[in-house]
């Protein structure tokens, strides 16, 4: 019913849809949609709930989908809550002393046949592209034998789940963290417990703004580890740059 009082209110406005026309001889689509929205925002109470409707479901839906599981639990044991966890997020899992992966298909559907391995320890969790958060960690925090843990382009992960990722000290050798937009240099800083860690890609961190003074203080906290993604001259400018090779030579 609210969307159909918005667009009941935009047919009552030959204005905008004048205006709709203007814009896209000028102007780009994605300046035109701006404006819209920013008018209907501006003008229309209907619009309005709809977007704090929208919000209010974006974060229940997150909430949800990072629920602690715990009946699968009690019920199968921590492995199998993990397993269900990850497929869940539509991620990938792999047991130790096998090659295959436990995924779902394209329209995120998976079969229940991982609770056949529900002994076996989990060696590879792939989460990338999934909408993990601190709490939604706690599923996966009891996996003594995780040898690679793949986050990339997780957009929700931040600073203080990073912290969380210490229980993996023992074990974890691989880590990817690309393209997480709210890593800082305070969540990479929590990676020193990770002494056994021996590669982490850091690539496209927009939320690190020293990159290469943060790449010098993680090599010296994991000496072990080959890190890439980023460079020490990243956060330079080519001028600051020229002009340090012309005093080194």
């Amino acid at each position: 019913m609210a969307a159909s009082r918005v667009v009941q209110s935009v047919r009552a406005l030959p204005a905008i849809s004048h205006g709709i026309r203007c814009y896209r001889s000028s102007t780009s689509s994605s300046e035109t949609k701006e404006k819209v929205l920013q008018f209907l925002l501006t003008h229309s109470p209907s619009f309005q709930a709809l977007m704090k409707w929208n919000a209010s479901f974006k974060f229940w839906r997150l909430k949800n989908k990072n629920q602690h599981f715990y009946l699968t639990e009690a019920l199968y044991g921590k492995t199998a809550a993990a397993t269900y966890y990850t497929l869940e997020q539509r991620g990938g899992v792999r047991f130790k002393g096998h090659t295959e992966w436990f995924r779902p298909d394209h329209r995120g559907r998976y079969t229940w046949d991982f609770l056949q391995h529900k002994d076996v320890p989990i060696e590879c969790l792939d989460l990338s592209g999934s909408m993990v958060t601190y709490m939604g960690l706690s599923n996966i925090d009891d996996l003594p034998e995780l040898r690679e843990l793949n986050l990339s382009r997780c957009h929700y992960l931040d600073d203080w789940a990073l912290s969380r990722l210490h229980v993996f000290k023992d074990s974890l050798e691989v880590l990817s963290l690309a393209g997480c937009r709210q890593v800082t240099e305070r969540g990479l800083a929590t990676l020193h417990h990770l002494q056994n860690l021996k590669h982490l890609d850091l690539t496209d961190l927009p939320a690190v703004s020293n990159k290469g003074l943060t790449l010098i203080l993680l090599e010296e906290m994991l000496p072990a580890c080959e890190i890439v993604g980023i460079d020490y001259t990243d956060g330079l400018n080519t001028e600051e740059i020229a002009a340090s090779s012309e005093r080194m030579n």
